[in-house]
């Protein structure tokens, strides 16, 4: 059974930084299977950072030059360091895995909050 915790979010003014962590428990841990995605209030979720076929990371064009996903072997965990934030970065975190780059995203964190203040 795979599970996934996020953790990290909160309350930072506009310009500062967090990194947000994604502990994951069962299943083949590879930062390939990973994805962030965000859903603010009233909007749909959207994808923030994944992995493409090709290896690369991809970012949503907001957060590109921003944010870097990335990962810990070590320990299971993935990461999202998030600088330069702004208002509308606001929304609720989630990292999501998938079985492979071609599957559906199949399993969920709890999701965590991050909210950028002006």
């Amino acid at each position: 059974q795979v599970q996934l915790v996020e953790s990290g979010g909160g309350l930072v003014q506009a310009g500062g930084s967090l990194r947000l962590s994604c502990a994951v428990s069962g299943g083949i841990f590879s930062i390939n299977r990973m994805g962030w995605f965000r859903q603010a209030p009233g909007k749909q979720r959207e994808l923030v950072a994944s992995t493409s076929s090709n290896g690369n990371r991809n970012y949503g064009d907001s957060v590109k030059g921003r944010f870097t996903f990335s990962a810990d072997y070590a320990k299971n965990t993935v990461y999202l360091q998030m600088s330069s934030l702004k208002p509308e970065d606001t929304a609720v975190y989630y990292c999501a895995r998938r079985d492979s780059i071609n599957s559906p995203w199949d399993y969920w964190g709890q999701g965590t909050q991050v909210t950028v203040s002006s």
